[in-house]
């Protein structure tokens, strides 16, 4: 057969795995950290319930809500403790889902570590903005879930070259929470845009300092860096939590 008559080879996902890192290779369906942190929510929305902080704005203020005024007279704790709350099953159920499908994605990306840092740092921008750009009472975790999107943008647009995701149904997943957690933040109380981007400008600037242990494991240098920011996040949410108990 001659060259002329040979039909092109067609390059297959396959042939691209040869020099690309297949992402959603070993990742973990039930990734534990995330699974925690949905558990987390969901028992202090049990208990948001229980104890009538839906019924009222000054209900959800006494249970820990952002709130202009208590923050300014020192109630810096609420910064984390409204991230915990929700303002209703619809608006826990939509975190929750999104949660678990970027916590699961960042936590096979970054690990552990990383993402508690990337958590909680993406949490407190989201509560800075909200407070600069809302007096009302807000609550949710979207503005760290927006963080983690932002991370995860973050790490596939500077990877690119390396890093293969075969399902890419996920990104019509994220956006359409994205646009739903947006249009919630309009119409349903105690849920604020501002924290929604406050929280994706600090995933994607923390993204930017993140080392992707899903491409090559972490330097002995890098670790120690890591270990000591790991500290500082579970100091501040240690902060936040000790602080919305004692109130």
């Amino acid at each position: 057969m001659s060259e002329a008559s040979e039909e092109p080879l067609r390059i297959t996902p396959e042939m691209l795995l040869g020099r690309r890192v297949d992402f959603e290779r070993r990742m973990r369906r039930a990734p534990p950290l995330t699974l925690s942190l949905i558990g987390v929510l969901v028992v202090v929305f049990a208990a948001e319930v229980a104890l009538g902080a839906l019924d009222s704005p000054a209900g959800i203020v006494a249970a820990g809500a952002l709130d202009a005024a208590s923050v300014a007279a020192g109630e810096y704790w609420r910064l984390i403790s409204a991230t915990l709350l929700h303002g209703g099953p619809d608006h826990l159920l939509g975190n929750a889902v999104a949660l678990y499908i970027l916590g699961m994605v960042c936590e096979h990306a970054f690990g552990r570590r990383q993402l508690v840092v990337l958590y909680v740092a993406s949490a407190v921008a989201g509560s800075v903005l909200s407070l600069l750009t809302s007096p009302a009472p807000s609550v949710g975790a979207s503005g760290a879930i927006f963080g983690l999107q932002a991370a995860a943008i973050v790490l596939f647009r500077r990877e690119r070259e390396r890093l293969l995701l075969r399902d890419r149904r996920i990104g019509l997943v994220l956006l359409a929470w994205a646009l739903y957690s947006i249009g919630s933040g309009f119409v349903t109380p105690y849920v604020d845009n501002g924290a929604h981007l406050g929280g994706a400008l600090g995933g994607a600037l923390v993204a930017r300092h993140l080392h992707p242990v899903v491409l090559e494991p972490m330097p002995a240098g890098r670790q120690t860096t890591v270990r000591r920011w790991f500290w500082v996040a579970l100091a501040v949410l240690g902060y936040g939590v000790v602080g919305w108990v004692a109130r």
